[in-house]
C-alpha cells in the first residue's frame, strides 16, 4: 500500500505498525541504505525489543519513528503507521502534537538529553505544555513522578541542575519525564548503555513496574540480549539495516531460526558457563551499506552459506508458530544446524 495514504485497515492490538521500511543517508561516496524493507508490529501495551550490532540500524530505525533523522536522510520506501496515522505523511505541526504526549524517547545519554543550564524542574515543566493545567499543578505532579522513579527528596532535588546528580539519576529523571506525559507509545534508545550492572537491573525494573502502570508500549533499543530476555515481550533481530528475524523473546531465545540470532546468543556474556580469558565473538565484519546487495546480507559471515545465499535475497520462512527468519537454511530443514 502506498506510503502516502492516511490510514489504512489495522488490528485492534497494533499500535506501531512499520511496513517496507528504507532509508537511505546521501553520502560523499554514494547513498547509504541504513534501513532495507524494515516491517513489524508494536503490540498495544507489550514492550518490543531490537537487539542488534553497532551499525545495524536499530537507533536509526529508532529516531525514524521519531521524525529526528538527519538532513541528509530520505525515507525511499515504507510507511510508519501510529494509532492508524502515516507519521511519514502527517504535516510538520500534525507530527509535533504527537511528540511529548502520544509519542515520548529516553535517549541513550542522560547527560546530553537534559539541558545542563536548566534545572530540572523548569524541564520537566515545560514538556507538559499539552497538558491544560496550572504551574503549580505541573510542579506537584513532577515531584510525584520523581519519587515514583526512586529520586530521594525530591521537593527539594527539582531544583538542582542536572550536574548534580548521578549518571543513574540523570536516567531516572529522563524517564520520569518521558512518562510525566502517559504516552502510549515510549522509545527507548539503550537507555542502559552508561550505566553499571547494579543500575541497570534497577532501571529495567523500574521501566517494567512503569510500563505496566501507566499501561503504554515501549520500543526498545539495546545490544544486550539479557535485558532484553529481562523486558521484553517480543524481539526484533537487526543486521546491516534489515530485520533478519522476529518473534516472541521466549521462543528466539530458546529456538533462535537465524545464524546471526544464534551467534548473537552465543557470544552473551551471561551464557558462557565456563571461566574464559577469551569472549567469542562472530568471525568477519559488518557489510558496507554502499550501493545494492546480492543474496543474503549476512552470507560473508555465516558458516551455513550455500550457492542459494549467493544471489538470492531470503524471504520471511517460518521458524516457529509466531517465529519468522529471513534464512534459506528454513527451506531446507534437514540442513538447519542444531
Amino acid at each position: 500500500m502506498s506510503r502516502h495514504n492516511q490510514t489504512r485497515p489495522t488490528s485492534d492490538c497494533s499500535l506501531l505498525e512499520i511496513r517496507g521500511l528504507s532509508l537511505d543517508f546521501g553520502m560523499p561516496r554514494g547513498r547509504v541504505h541504513a534501513l532495507r524493507n524494515v516491517s513489524f508490529d508494536v503490540p498495544a501495551g507489550k514492550i518490543v525489543g531490537i537487539v542488534g550490532e553497532s551499525g545495524s540500524g536499530k537507533s536509526t530505525l529508532a529516531y525514524a519513528v521519531m521524525g529526528l533523522i538527519a538532513d541528509n536522510a530520505e525515507v525511499t520506501a515504507g510507511s510508519i503507521f501510529f494509532e492508524r496515522r502515516d507519521l511519514l505523511t502527517l504535516t510538520s505541526q500534525a507530527r509535533r502534537s504527537l511528540m511529548g504526549d502520544r509519542l515520548s524517547m529516553i535517549f541513550q545519554d542522560p547527560m546530553t538529553a537534559l539541558n545542563p543550564v536548566r534545572t530540572i524542574e523548569s524541564q520537566m515543566i515545560d514538556i507538559q505544555h499539552h497538558e491544560e493545567r496550572s504551574r503549580s499543578d505541573k510542579r506537584a505532579r513532577s515531584i510525584d513522578m520523581l519519587r515514583r522513579v526512586g529520586i530521594p527528596d525530591p521537593e527539594s532535588r527539582i531544583r538542582n541542575h542536572p550536574h548534580q546528580f548521578s549518571g543513574g539519576m540523570r536516567q531516572r529523571i529522563c524517564i520520569a519525564m518521558a512518562l510525566l506525559v502517559k504516552p502510549a507509545l515510549l522509545i527507548a534508545d539503550e537507555p542502559t548503555t552508561a550505566l553499571d550492572a547494579t543500575l541497570e537491573v534497577q532501571i529495567i525494573h523500574l521501566l517494567k513496574d512503569l510500563q505496566r502502570e501507566i499501561g503504554c508500549s515501549i520500543l526498545f533499543v539495546s545490544h544486550h540480549l539479557g535485558v532484553v530476555a529481562e523486558l521484553c515481550d517480543h524481539v526484533v533481530v537487526m543486521y546491516a539495516g534489515e530485520v533478519v528475524e522476529q518473534g516472541p523473546v521466549r521462543c528466539i531465545f530458546h529456538n533462535p531460526g537465524h545464524p546471526y540470532t544464534r551467534a548473537l546468543l552465543e557470544c552473551d556474556p551471561g551464557r558462557i558457563k565456563q571461566k574464559t580469558r577469551n569472549l567469542p565473538t562472530i568471525p568477519g565484519e559488518v557489510p558496507s551499506l554502499l550501493g545494492s546487495k546480492e543474496g543474503c546480507i549476512f552470507r560473508p559471515r555465516c558458516l551455513h552459506a550455500f550457492d542459494r545465499c549467493v544471489k538470492e535475497r531470503p524471504p520471511e520462512y517460518r521458524a516457529g508458530a509466531c517465529q519468522v527468519a529471513r534464512c534459506h537454511l528454513l527451506d531446507r530443514p534437514r540442513m538447519v544446524p542444531a
